[in-house]
């Protein structure tokens, strides 16, 4: 069965979260995502008040720029959420937009170099391994864990590129996709990951309903994003043409500016589009 999830604009006020992930669990809703868009919400910061709020939902973190951390920090972070939610907590890695690395000092050279290096370094941390490392952008001397996560926290990469893509199917637990992804550009991302068998596929995928939902999601999809408008039938078909593509889970991401509230969407996804996918 395909995983359903929504997400949390961080166009939204960090003080509304604790309410929609209460919402998104009442209703039944599987997983909620969250972004950590420059100079929004903090993903950490905004996954530990939801997941703390909450008994059963996932909170993923789609996606934390990995210039923006040390890799020591964040794996003592993903560790945390760990220790404190078990696999609720769903962590997710990216270059990050590199304009925004620019603005804070932070901008790569070669960010598929310092994406590689941190992976490596991350799950080996994750793992509780004692890690030495001295590459381009990653140094460690002798870093270790006191409380790795037992078992290991797994790592999804976002990325885009048919380069990123491969690495993340060569380092990764997953995968995920963004909301510019259609059916047919899940196919061709799958031919450059590779997936194994636990490879993990999740795509966003931008939705809206109700009256002038059409127009709504021209008006508020974000450039070159794929998206359904309509009812939950309609949505819920979008969501399938994901899954005979590839997609694991598929994760629906309002449009700015629509009407519905985040209550009513995560309320939405679970009770009427999730009944309607396999």
């Amino acid at each position: 069965m395909t995983n359903l999830g929504a997400i949390f604009l961080p166009q939204n006020p960090p003080e509304r979260l604790p309410a929609v992930a209460r919402a998104a669990e009442e209703a039944g809703l599987e997983q909620l995502w969250l972004w950590e868009d420059c100079f929004l919400n903090s993903g950490i910061a905004a996954a530990a008040a939801a997941l703390a709020g909450t008994e059963r939902l996932k909170v993923g973190i789609g996606l934390m720029p990995v210039p923006f951390r040390n890799v020591a920090l964040a794996a003592m972070e993903i560790a945390t959420l760990h220790r404190l939610f078990g696999d609720r907590a769903i962590a997710g890695i990216g270059h990050g937009v590199q304009d925004w690395m620019g603005q804070v000092g932070a901008r790569a050279a070669s960010p598929l170099t310092l994406l590689r290096e941190y992976t490596v370094a991350l799950k080996s941390l994750l793992r509780g391994d004692e890690v030495t490392t001295d590459g381009r952008y990653v140094h460690l001397d002798a870093v270790k864990l006191d409380w790795p996560p037992a078992p290991p926290a797994r790592v999804l990469i976002g990325a885009t590129g048919p380069k990123s893509l491969r690495l993340a199917g060569e380092l990764a637990d997953g995968t995920i996709l963004t909301s510019a992804t259609s059916p047919a550009g899940v196919t061709e991302a799958l031919a450059h990951i590779q997936p194994g068998e636990d490879h993990e596929v999740v795509v966003f995928m931008a939705a809206t309903t109700g009256p002038g939902a059409a127009e709504a999601l021209e008006r508020g999809k974000f450039a070159g994003d794929w998206g359904v408008a309509g009812d939950a039938a309609t949505i819920a078909a979008g969501v399938e043409e994901l899954a005979r593509a590839g997609a694991t889970t598929v994760v629906l991401q309002p449009v700015p500016g629509n009407d519905i509230t985040p209550e009513d969407f995560v309320r939405f996804v679970a009770r009427e589009v999730r009944p309607l996918v396999n």
